[in-house]
Order: C-alpha cells, then structure tokens, then sequence
C-alpha cells in the first residue's frame, strides 16, 4: 500500500476516532491481501485512460484501491478515499 496515502488516511481519521482508524487499516490490509491469491478480484475502472493502463479497483468499506498487476505482482498504486476526484490522482 503506498504509504503516503495510508497514512494521510489514518491521520484524518484518527483525530476523530482511533479506534475507527485501527479498523480501516485492517480491512484494508485484510483485502489487499487476499489479492496475492485472486489478483483480477478488483473490477476494471469505468474511466478509459485507466483501463488502458491496465488499472483495477478494488472497493474497501469507503476507500478505493487502485492497483495493477504486473507478471504475477500485485502493485498497489493508490488508497483514496471514495468519495474524491480520482482522475488527477492515478
């Protein structure tokens, strides 16, 4: 997971709730995780410049996951969350 993203996630959460912001990391962790075993889990982007770099998206609870598979590795490229413009992003 880029660290980056995780963590800007995890800081705005956390000044509300802690707890909450433990909880997104792990469902995080636990689904990105399961995509060493089923890599095309995550559905194609709608968006065409996307799918042309061969994204996929995996949707967790309210954030996006937006990663590629390159030979038998999955990279991870993005976490944002869902609600924001994701064009400029990737």
């Amino acid at each position: 997971m880029t660290s980056s993203d995780l963590s800007d996630r995890l800081d705005y959460i956390a000044r509300d709730n802690p707890r909450a912001a433990r909880g997104v990391v792990d469902r995080l962790e636990r689904t990105v995780g399961r995509l060493a075993q089923f890599p095309k889990s995550g559905r194609r982007p709608r968006d065409p410049r996307l799918d042309r770099l061969a994204y996929r998206v995996l949707v967790v609870d309210d954030d996006l996951v937006f990663y590629g598979i390159r030979r038998r590795t999955v990279q991870v490229r993005r976490v944002i969350h869902g609600a924001r413009r994701f064009d400029f992003l990737v």
